[in-house]
């Protein structure tokens, strides 16, 4: 009997006969200037997020609903509702999205559907990524955002490789026509928080407009000497050449000096609750990162069928650590033992064109979009390092005496890489009837790096990648607002980030992924509500793994799925309330692979990936129980996760409960009272560095933000 994939993959081929047909018909679509697509609207009601456009699904301009994948669009009332001032808060309020913040990643990680990191769940900029997979470090304050798009599932059919998981593309705000509108906000809270943003916009002249954002905030943490602040500039000018041309020209800037903590060790197996805000780092630790984008972008649309869009872009990230990051209890001594002293500092540069157009048209008589597209980049990535060696000496558990940071080996250049990549990619959507549309895509990416062992003075290697992605799917409405889909899709990860690739992993080839996604997507209620329920398998192989006949040698033959269920649903069920929830369900494994113990390969199969709730939870309700007063709660559940592959450690599930007072004095001042993690849930959000040394969440904490706008 066939299997499920064969069968799926039989049926992938027949609904590709009408992409190709539709491809060899590129050069009518230049001359189709009215062609429409049957719109799909949300009318009379509050919730319009699956008829809005998402530019991450795809380059067709294609709202969520019409879509064969799972998208959920964070908007910037979402945001302010929720209080979220840190990016990753906002983002893990998405469905299936967890954070795992750990300062090794720029406490940027990130979980989806079974599959961790930034080398499986790909963060964007505005539609830009930053290339080779390693931490992301900006954006990271919610202040200047428009709206966070989320793709879950393979995506590398428009962004390339390292996308298994997922795709978060976080947008910011953007000039905008009419009047100039301007935007002040402020907030203090628990633990000497200070917050201030600013914010302005509009139309300068009838042909140029700018948006200029600004923010910073500062804090002491939740632990002993978190000490913590940041700030970031937005800022875009954008020129109306003709009514068809457009130019926009910006600029982004980030700085953080985060809170200098790298987890709490296990003590005799378990956690101790007065141990919950000690930090065993040294005294002159310190994080620093510094981040910029530059982008020049222009829009044409010479008729309403056709949109040519182009994007020059420079990217600069520069990140600094020193710190003492290994912790152990040593029972003879009583004391915290720390090792792994280490001094780290990342210079990376990216520059790259990408562009693309989209043609509406007709091929037989159905309605057609085709998109096509190309993106180039030259990267470059130089990290120094002290080999990761040196010690502070023990400390106390309960009374740390941090010291000072210690290594003998000295803080010099290691090595350098530098990418060159290109990219060919491009989609089609056919409409076979008004309701029944078949979508496809296909990218072609090739990169060639090298690395230059800056110590020996040599070149360490020289390899070429390569990899073809994609993905068709089937969208068909049941009624006018209860559509159906169904997707299958191939991606590719690196074996690592390839700009941090090692002379031990060069010779490996890029680990695969394959999803089949069914799902179903509804607006009920007259658009007073959404719905959406997805299920999906995953499956990525050429996972590095230990030769079981000799356990010191990598072979790359291991492979992990994982499989799921995601629920999500919006309603204003009745006046003056709203709910918003999501739900996932979801089962990952290692199918096959094997570590290293004590010289022995030990094989993990049917075991959990480290950092992987296989449950996760959001609720959000308010109330506007009186004119201009609105109450509002929040819960976060995130389900038990493993800290080591042999699944001996396991990290408790948690709930997190945050509550809000809104005032709104007038049309343009708004008083908001919050309470985050109201009932002081202690959880850990990591165990990174080690599978015994986890990473403490924040606390009970209290803000109060006025926000005015003239």
């Amino acid at each position: 009997m066939p299997t499920p994939l064969s069968m799926a993959q039989r049926c992938l081929r027949y609904a590709a006969l009408p992409l190709s047909a539709s491809l060899a018909a590129t050069s009518v679509f230049a001359q189709q200037e009215t062609a429409t697509l049957a719109p799909i609207t949300i009318t009379g009601g509050q919730s319009t997020m699956l008829s809005t456009p998402a530019s991450t699904g795809s380059n067709l301009g294609l709202s969520p609903m019409q879509t064969p994948a799972s998208i959920d669009v964070i908007s910037r009332e979402q945001i302010e509702e929720r209080g979220d001032t840190s990016l990753n808060d906002a983002i893990s309020r998405a469905t299936g999205i967890s954070a795992f913040p750990h300062p090794g990643n720029g406490l940027s990680a990130l979980s989806a559907r079974g599959f961790t990191d930034s080398a499986s769940v790909m963060r964007l900029y505005d539609g830009t990524r930053l290339y080779g997979g390693v931490g992301v470090t900006f954006p990271f304050d919610t202040w200047p955002i428009e709206r966070i798009e989320v793709l879950r599932g393979p995506a590398s059919v428009i962004y390339g490789d390292g996308a298994i998981g997922g795709v978060i593309n976080v947008i910011p705000k953007k000039p905008t026509r009419g009047p100039i509108e301007n935007e002040v906000q402020a907030g203090i809270g628990t633990d000497s928080t200070q917050r201030l943003g600013l914010g302005s916009g509009g139309a300068i002249t009838d042909r140029l407009s700018y948006r200029l954002d600004l923010s910073g905030n500062r804090s002491d943490g939740w632990v002993d000497r978190g000490d913590n602040h940041n700030a970031t500039f937005s800022g875009a000018l954008q020129f109306d050449a003709t009514p068809e041309l457009s130019f926009r020209l910006s600029h982004s800037y980030g700085y953080q000096r985060p809170m200098r903590y790298f987890g709490t060790p296990l003590i005799e197996g378990g956690q101790l609750d007065d141990l919950r805000e000690k930090n065993y780092n040294v005294k002159d630790g310190f994080m620093r990162f510094r981040d910029h984008w530059t982008e020049l972008a222009a829009t044409w649309t010479p008729n309403d069928a056709t949109t040519v869009r182009g994007r020059l872009y420079h990217i600069g990230s520069k990140r600094d650590w020193r710190n003492a990051e290994y912790y152990d209890y040593n029972p003879a001594t009583g004391l915290i033992d720390r090792s792994g002293n280490t001094e780290i500092s990342h210079d990376q540069k990216q520059t790259g064109f990408t562009a693309d157009a989209s043609f509406k048209g007709k091929v037989a008589g159905l309605d057609n979009v085709l998109s096509v597209g190309f993106d180039v980049n030259h990267s470059s990535f130089r990290h120094l390092n002290n080999a990761y060696v040196g010690s502070s000496g023990p400390v106390d558990l309960h009374d740390p005496d941090p010291g000072y940071f210690q290594s003998d080996l000295p803080f010099i250049p290691r090595y350098r890489n530098e990418a060159d990549q290109y990219a060919l990619f491009m989609e089609n959507r056919i409409a076979f009837t008004p309701g029944w549309s078949v979508v496809g895509g296909l990218r072609y990416d090739s990169a060639r790096l090298k690395r230059d062992d800056l110590v020996a003075g040599r070149n360490a290697f020289s390899r070429r990648f390569s990899d073809i992605g994609w993905r068709i799917g089937t969208v068909y409405e049941l009624t006018p607002n209860l559509a159906l889909y169904a997707q299958y899709s191939e991606a590719a990860d690196p074996v690592g980030g390839l700009l941090m690739l090692s002379p031990a992993n060069a010779d490996f080839d890029m680990s695969k992924g394959r999803q089949v996604e069914i799902g179903l997507k509804q607006s009920f209620w007259e658009g007073r509500g959404e719905w959406t329920l997805a299920a999906y398998h995953i499956r990525k192989n050429n996972l590095i793994t230990r030769d079981p006949t000799d356990p010191g040698r990598s072979v790359q033959v291991g492979e992990r799925s994982s499989r799921g269920i995601e629920a999500s649903l919006a309603v204003a069920f009745a006046q003056d309330w709203k709910l918003e929830a999501n739900a996932t369900m979801l089962r990952a494994r290692f199918d096959d692979f094997s570590e290293s113990v004590g010289g022995m390969a030990v094989s993990r199969n049917g075991m959990v990936p480290p950092n992987v709730p296989e449950r996760l939870a959001n609720l959000w309700l308010s109330w506007n129980f009186q004119p201009g007063w609105t109450a509002m709660a929040g819960l976060r559940y995130v389900g038990r996760r493993y800290a080591d592959n042999a699944n001996t450690l396991e990290l408790p599930s948690y709930t997190t409960t945050d509550l809000a007072l809104r005032w709104d004095v007038d049309k343009d001042t708004t008083l908001v009272a919050r309470g985050y993690n109201v009932f002081d849930k202690a959880y850990f959000t990591s165990a990174y560095y080690s599978p015994t040394q986890w990473l403490y969440g924040q606390g009970r904490r209290f803000e109060l933000t006025v926000n005015h706008r003239f």
